[in-house]
């Protein structure tokens, strides 16, 4: 793909939220687009962020569980950058509907990193021994993709369908876990709706951390001291609209929640 298409891919997608509407799946009118080149679509919708007044402030992987991946008929985790304006805090109105298109909500474990990582190479020991804390969190995703009808390349190239966020206030220490065995209930307007565990998110949650760490350093960008890495779902995900509350509760982690409007 030429670097001039990349550029237009990228901008139409920045576009297409800006204005909340959706598009056509690049990989139904570029059939040959390949993962780096939807990286660079993706670096592109991301540069026009920043060009607003964004700032970058972690990384997520996402598409970890099987329930997602069956979902999404996407079998392969994906990367997207983590901007200042998609953070809310924990328990705040989240403005979906003027600022989202087609939300689902996840939940999962949140790490805040206390040194670089830099892959290739990195373990999944590597990320315990750089985490300063872990926290509960809901991840909104969205897609830019018209009825979420995506392959791999176009969530790649749509900046992994990130949407918005929220951390919970509580702060773990992962040394003192064991993370796959973590049980995580989320609720939906008072009532149960599901249940995952850490394993549920390939295995480990440090996997995932360990696994974009090193697809990152294959694009020369590193995990930052500081950046928040959102780990990937452990339940399946969940259509919201305004009105909609949620919360969960991670055994030893804590919880978080966030009302829709």
């Amino acid at each position: 793909m030429s670097e001039e298409k990349r550029i237009a891919y990228g901008d139409e997608l920045y576009d297409a939220m800006r204005a909340r509407r959706t598009v056509s799946p690049l990989t139904e009118r570029w059939p040959e687009i390949t993962t780096e080149d939807a990286y660079h679509v993706s670096l592109r919708m991301v540069q026009r962020r920043l060009a607003d007044g964004e700032r970058i402030v972690g990384k997520k992987i996402g598409v970890t569980s099987k329930v997602v991946q069956e979902k999404l008929n996407v079998f392969t985790p994906d990367f997207g950058f983590l901007t200042d304006r998609m953070e809310y805090q924990n328990g705040e109105d989240m403005p979906i509907s003027r600022e989202l298109i087609q939300p689902r909500a996840e939940g999962e474990i949140a790490f805040r990193l206390g040194k670089d990582l830099v892959g290739p190479g990195v373990t999944e020991a590597d990320v315990l021994a750089a985490t300063d804390h872990v926290m509960a969190c809901f991840e909104i995703v969205d897609s830019r993709i018209a009825e979420w009808k995506i392959k791999y390349q176009d969530t790649v190239a749509d900046n992994a369908s990130c949407g918005l966020y929220v951390l919970g206030a509580d702060k773990a220490d992962p040394r003192k876990l064991d993370l796959p065995s973590v049980k995580m209930t989320v609720q939906k307007n008072g009532k149960f709706l599901s249940e995952g565990y850490g394993s549920a998110a390939l295995g480990s949650p440090l996997t995932c951390v360990a696994w974009l760490a090193n697809t990152l350093g294959q694009f020369g960008i590193k995990l930052e001291a500081g950046d928040v890495v959102l780990s990937g779902s452990l339940v399946p995900l969940e259509p919201v609209v305004g009105g909609d509350v949620m919360s969960l509760h991670c055994e030893g982690i804590g919880g978080c929640s966030v009302r829709f409007v």
